[in-house]
């Protein structure tokens, strides 16, 4: 088969009544170069699987569906389907019908034109839960330090990134990808345009805030020590504090002449140095529990299989 100008990857978690209006959209798409697309049933709980197989078999456009062996996690997935991709560029969205299908060809072209090797969406207005758009900017403004992010650049789901950026990171093989984060190693030629961001049209988000607790420590243990040097002059200011307080109690019994009082206080302050030090080794822990995972080879992804159509590129 002949290599698409554009690529289409698209994880699916709890999308069987999403994904095909997706896919009916996204077929109808005029891409210069000719397009593929890309499903990554993520074992999924609902019957997405089958609905994609579907597609595959309905569609004249390259379709190729690729089924996890477990649930791995959303860059889990995407890794999984960058590594099938062929496109000169690959787009990364969400199955959620919140991007438009048609902004796919304003990012595309932006990409392409520019010669930029990441493009990310940016949105003047996000249709999101205040809680999940707060989450956002936590993370945005932490990526800014944690991961050398271009001051200002929103980091979206909605992206593209050429061939070359993504055969780069696709060199990462550790168990806890931050698609992200990995990028901006690789590359600093990034660009962002805005786009229209529409409400949930059905359904609720799979992104809990168990899995974007998970999503940020990825980026704050896998891409900096930063956590590390936190801990060590967190661990330097109670000890300071610690010296201050002795300081005191030593003025306190030459002048006045009385011991030190106070259980109440001593006890919160012998909490508080507790608390610091069983932080520091729970930071400590995560990075090394991180090692001991990806010394042992724990995987990336699994791919039980893999479904395509034989349609080629330029097909619509």
């Amino acid at each position: 088969m002949s290599q698409p100008a554009l690529s289409i990857v698209i994880p699916v978690y709890n999308g069987a009544d999403s994904i095909p209006v997706l896919v009916d959209a996204l077929s109808q798409l005029a891409i210069d170069g000719g397009k593929e697309i890309i499903l990554i049933n993520d074992c999924s709980p609902d019957h997405s699987l089958s609905v994609c197989q579907q597609l595959c078999q309905q569609h004249d456009t390259p379709i190729t569906v690729i089924n996890l062996s477990r649930n791995f996690g959303e860059h889990n997935a995407v890794m999984a389907g960058l590594s099938q991709a062929r496109g000169k560029y690959i787009i990364t969205m969400d199955d959620d019908l919140q991007n438009p299908p048609e902004e796919i060809t304003k990012l595309w072209q932006h990409a392409r034109d520019g010669n930029f090797d990441v493009v990310y969406s940016r949105y003047s207005r996000k249709e999101h839960a205040s809680w999940r758009n707060w989450g956002s900017r936590l993370a945005n403004a932490c990526a800014d330090i944690l991961i050398d992010k271009p001051k200002g650049l929103y980091l979206s789901s909605f992206r593209c990134m050429s061939a070359f950026a993504a055969k780069s990171i696709l060199n990462h093989t550790g168990p806890f990808p931050y698609v992200d984060g990995l990028l901006m190693q690789v590359t600093q030629n990034i660009d962002s345009i805005e786009v229209t961001h529409l409400p949930r049209a059905q359904g609720q988000s799979n992104y809990t805030l168990k899995r974007l607790l998970r999503l940020f420590l990825s980026m704050f243990l896998n891409f900096s020590v930063m956590p590390l040097h936190l801990a060590t002059m967190l661990g330097l200011g109670m000890a300071a504090l610690g010296v201050v307080g002795i300081i005191v109690v030593i003025i306190e019994a030459i002048t006045i002449g009385t011991g030190a009082t106070g259980w109440a206080s001593l006890m919160a302050a012998m909490l508080l140095i507790a608390g610091v030090q069983l932080t520091m080794l729970g930071v400590i822990g995560e990075y090394l529990g991180r090692l001991f995972l990806t010394i042992n080879g724990k995987p990336q992804f699994v791919i039980r299989d893999i479904t395509r159509n034989q349609a080629e590129p330029g097909g619509e």
